[in-house]
């Protein structure tokens, strides 16, 4: 009795959840999945549905509606959650890119600003005055200089940087 049971609501059970998997954010196989447990719970509960097509359609789309409140209450995180293995393989080699097209990106930069950006990104950690003597220019004028020159970083990498989600 059960197989055919499930023999016969396969193939309905692959429409409804195809129709109704785009208005609910959820993919139509975890629609499938979720009133494929949802029938077995009720076989072992109550036995079979007297109604086995309208039960069916009545549990998918109870199942697109959970699964839509759920999407939307969810909510993407703005960046990585703090990780407490900040020295694993995969975390070392995120860093080492996220360096890697810095550096490209400073590399890029127009007239003094390459040097400007490295003096400011020393591991030595450079006064202005220090920064200023390296470079030899003033040291008044090493503000609007860094200025310009991370206006222009920023540019060069908005392309490679992912965009912000919404604020508000």
């Amino acid at each position: 009795m059960t197989d055919d049971l499930l023999a016969v609501l396969r193939p309905l059970l692959t429409a409804e959840a195809s129709a109704e998997a785009p208005a609910s954010g959820a993919e139509p196989a975890d629609l499938e999945q979720a009133v494929w447990l949802r029938l077995l719970e009720r076989l072992d509960s109550h036995g079979p549905p007297v109604d086995p097509p309208g039960w069916l359609r009545r549990a998918v789309r109870a199942e697109a509606r959970r699964s839509r409140r759920t999407t939307r209450f969810e909510r993407p995180y703005e960046r990585e959650p703090a990780d407490e293995r900040a020295h694993d393989p995969e975390h070392l080699a995120l860093t080492a890119a996220r360096h890697r097209a810095l550096r490209e990106a400073v590399r890029r930069l127009p007239g003094r600003c390459p040097a400007l950006v490295e003096a400011l990104l020393s591991p030595d950690d450079l006064t202005y005055r220090e920064i200023a003597g390296e470079l030899g220019i003033s040291q008044g004028s090493l503000g609007p200089e860094r200025s310009r020159c991370l206006g222009c970083l920023r540019r060069l990498l908005t392309p490679e940087v992912a965009a912000r989600g919404a604020r508000g």
